[in-house]
């Protein structure tokens, strides 16, 4: 969709345009000269006594137009990006409003289209606003609808029941172990995840950098007295490493890390079942670790050759059921809305065949067009559901995993996610991730190490975040482990002076 945008020359509104425009159009592409567009959108402003006037038309080929106007006092303290974010939002605001009218489509979480809603929650919270107050800033400054707020309302209840000191954990991290490596890699997947096949020799020298970057991480922490509230091993797929491999690795964890037997959670992801033996199943045993994800994706064979998965249905079930005779007691699973060639019907079987396992947690992602996936980068050999029916399957899951007594605890979104949706963690009581709400939430730092494991630094005092992240190849991170670690090291050294 070419859209011709009128009256605004300030490029700082062009990106929350095309974010608005691509709610309601595949790959809207904003031009500021008119010439050959399909709508055509102009803006008028007006700033008076300490407010913003927003009107704005939209207007078709066909001569139809829509109107829609919006005026915000804009607060009297606030300067810089603060101030113009206010704009923005006005504008957004506005822009949604009209496009609501053209289309006859309801955005549900309204200007929002940031990855974080949540956090956005907690923030307003945090600085002390009334429950009532947030929610009514979210429905009319936001324009969200009351299922998504309550949707939010619901999680950060849990996620305080879960963590009651949530607020006070910022002293403390979290640690993020990358291991880059998968049996193949899928077709929606832009993970740093390299087949395994062929890469032993890669595989030896990561685990080597790897090994490095625990010990000085791990020496730093203890020098300064920091706590470790989690530690999750994800990828790639960190089961694609050998059991002795995996035996070393946590060994390591174990001589490394501070006071580990206190770590409130240790998660390793064996997302993919065809890496799931008793060996490596002998090993988490060993030292203690008990939360794992096998995740089906889907339990329609056909789906899990289109998207590169190689492994069967019957395999992901009986690995389950050894992991379970093997005593793992918390289990997560993964399902996703709107793979390739599944509609309704197909997403109903998928939980119907959940319903016979119920993991302690399922996590319900919606499919998203991640810009460097094979998927899309080949969309035309992959026919996805319309906009309809993946509401309607998102509909389902909420129905089934209320049903089984399952509640969300988590969520998340993405920039081109179908139906402009979310991803939501639901778990059973007692058996939420505590990692999966601190990532999302923002509330402390974690530290990530491993092949292109990205960190986010939080100030403890200012909530500020910075972003580091380690090469994505394993031959880069090899050539550069060591700096990359004194590099972290710096980072938390001015992070957390005493």
């Amino acid at each position: 969709m070419k859209i011709y945008i009128k009256g605004i020359d300030d490029e700082r509104f062009h990106r929350p345009l095309r974010l608005i425009g691509n709610l309601f159009f595949e790959e809207t592409e904003l031009c500021f000269t008119e010439g050959d567009s399909t709508l055509e959108a102009e803006f008028l402003f007006e700033e008076t006594n300490g407010s913003i006037w927003i009107k704005g038309y939209l207007r078709t080929e066909d001569g139809k137009e829509f109107t829609a106007t919006r005026e915000k006092q804009l607060q009297a303290h606030l300067e810089g990006k603060d101030r113009l974010r206010q704009v923005k939002n006005t504008l957004s605001y506005v822009y949604l409003t009209i496009l609501q009218d053209y289309t006859g489509m309801i955005q549900k979480w309204g200007i929002l289209t940031g990855v974080r809603p949540t956090k956005l929650y907690h923030k307003k919270r945090q600085e002390g606003m009334s429950e009532l107050e947030i929610h009514r800033m979210f429905k009319e400054e936001y324009l969200l609808s009351d299922e998504k707020v309550q949707l939010m309302k619901q999680i950060v209840d849990r996620q305080l029941q879960v963590i009651p000191d949530l607020d006070s954990l910022s002293n403390e991290v979290s640690i993020y172990v990358g291991i880059p490596f998968c049996p193949t890699k899928c077709a929606y997947c832009t993970f740093p995840a390299y087949a395994i096949n062929g890469r032993q020799g890669s595989v030896t020298s990561f685990l080597g950098g790897l090994h490095y970057e625990m010990k000085e991480i791990g020496h730093w922490l203890k020098e300064k007295g920091i706590k470790i509230t989690t530690v999750y091993y994800g990828g790639g797929t960190p089961t694609s490493i050998s059991a002795e491999e995996m035996d070393m690795l946590y060994e390591e964890m174990v001589e490394s890390f501070p006071d580990v037997e206190n770590i409130r959670e240790i998660t390793v992801e064996a997302g993919r079942p065809d890496t799931i033996t008793k060996e490596k199943l002998d090993v988490l045993n060993k030292w203690k670790i008990d939360r794992i994800s096998i995740n089906p994706q889907s339990y329609i064979q056909e789906t899990l050759k289109a998207i590169g998965r190689h492994h069967t249905v019957e395999e992901t079930i009986e690995k389950f059921h050894l992991a379970r005779s093997m005593g793992m007691n918390n289990v997560n699973m993964d399902l996703i809305i709107g793979l390739p060639g599944e509609g309704v019907e197909e997403f109903d079987y998928s939980l119907s065949e959940s319903a016979k396992l119920m993991p302690e947690s399922l996590t319900v992602h919606t499919l998203s067009f991640k810009r460097a996936s094979e998927m899309t980068k080949n969309k035309h050999k992959y026919k996805v559901a319309s906009r309809e029916e993946i509401s309607t399957m998102m509909d389902h899951a909420v129905e089934w995993t209320n049903e089984h007594g399952y509640a969300p605890y988590y969520l998340y979104r993405q920039k081109n996610i179908l139906g402009n949706l979310e991803n939501v963690g639901y778990a059973l009581k007692g058996q939420d991730s505590i990692y999966n709400i601190m990532i999302m939430e923002e509330q402390q730092t974690i530290i990530g190490i491993g092949c292109g494991a990205a960190s986010k630094f939080v100030d403890p005092v200012t909530r500020k975040i910075i972003h580091f992240a380690n090469p994505k190849d394993p031959k880069s991170y090899n050539d550069g482990f060591e700096h990359y670690t004194e590099e972290k090291i710096k980072i938390l050294e001015e992070l957390f002076k005493r």
